[in-house]
């Protein structure tokens, strides 16, 4: 292994763990002690996570942070195949201890927040509790977990909503770093974490918004690892399956769309050269 590579990894394990102790932590604190009042407040912590996560890993390598982005990129020739599966288990590393940090901070409040519900941990209902860690549809802080908050989303629809929200961020990612968009490199990471926070805005009611397959596998691996079992994995409805499809697939259409978008660019700019 190159040094290079090394510095690549290291760099995912910790930028991944960021964006997801940051992100999974405003959703305990949210959950768990209403400390966050509405989504937008919520979605400004993501969008804080997303840019200093950026900010602290890009020096170390390429700050994909996400396998979604990771195989996308790979995908547009952008980064090498061979390092794919290494970077996508440095990004599931990150998440998990991500996952077990914010377990081992808000352990208690949770115990608190299922007893005051009357929810053993792992019994039907309990995605109140593990929303926490993995990602549900509909969101049921929202919408609860009954016959009534399943005719909101249905598992095709939550794959799809992941799949064109994936596809929008990714495009960003690419049209923001493309140096023919000018965007400034100091910008890059915070308008990245921008586009994070409005998807969140948007879309969390309907799937708390993942767009990224380890931010939701990691710590959905320490919640069945507390307890919570069948309802973290696979999830009552298939969440397991819905949270690494969607992402995956969005993403490499959303990359493809960049990379049309780059070839109309490029002809554009030749025809007005000549």
């Amino acid at each position: 292994m190159t040094r290079e590579t090394r510095n690549m990894l290291i760099g995912e394990v910790l930028g991944t763990y960021l964006i997801t102790l940051i992100g999974t932590g405003v959703v305990a604190t949210a959950v768990l002690t209403g400390a966050q009042v509405g989504l937008g407040q919520v979605a400004a912590v993501w969008w804080a996570g997303v840019t200093i996560a950026i900010f602290v890993s890009r020096p170390l390598g390429v700050a994909h942070l996400n396998p979604a982005v990771t195989i996308s990129m790979a995908t547009l020739g952008k980064f090498q195949w061979n390092l794919v599966a290494s970077a996508i288990l440095a990004q599931l590393a990150g998440a998990i201890l991500a996952g077990v940090t914010v377990a081992l901070a808000f352990g208690s409040l949770l115990d608190r927040f299922l007893a005051s519900k009357g929810i053993p941990i792992g019994a039907p209902g309990s995605q109140v509790g593990a929303m926490v860690f993995g990602e549900y549809f509909p969101n049921p802080a929202m919408f609860g977990t009954g016959p009534d908050a399943y005719a909101v989303i249905s598992p095709v629809g939550a794959t799809i909503v992941e799949a064109f929200g994936t596809a929008i961020l990714v495009f960003a990612i690419i049209r923001l770093t493309d140096p023919r968009s000018r965007v400034p490199d100091w910008l890059a990471p915070i308008l990245i974490g921008l586009v994070v926070a409005t998807l969140i805005n948007l879309f969390a009611p309907l799937t708390q918004a993942a767009w990224n397959p380890a931010r939701d596998l990691g710590p959905r691996l320490v919640a069945w690892a507390i307890g919570f079992g069948d309802v973290a994995i696979p999830g009552p409805r298939g969440e397991l399956f819905v949270y690494i499809v969607g992402p995956v697939f969005g993403g490499i259409a959303g990359g493809l769309a960049a990379k049309a978008l780059e070839a109309i660019s490029a002809r554009q700019g030749k025809e007005e050269s000549q």
